[in-house]
């Protein structure tokens, strides 16, 4: 479950970076800051997997 977890993280960094990127790129305010927000999410996520697996060694 929690490599499932890592993955999911991830990916939402990487979509993030990507719609981050997108709309860096064509000027869209609204898609740059909905990319910083997956990345949050994906950060948030990845923290919230780091503090279990130091829990649980």
């Amino acid at each position: 479950m929690a490599a499932d977890e890592k993955t999911q993280a991830k990916t939402e960094q990487g979509k993030g970076k990507v719609k981050e990127a997108a709309g860096r790129t064509v000027g869209n305010e609204r898609l740059t800051a909905e990319g910083r927000d997956d990345q949050a999410k994906g950060d948030a996520r990845e923290a919230k997997e780091k503090i279990k697996g130091a829990l649980t060694d």
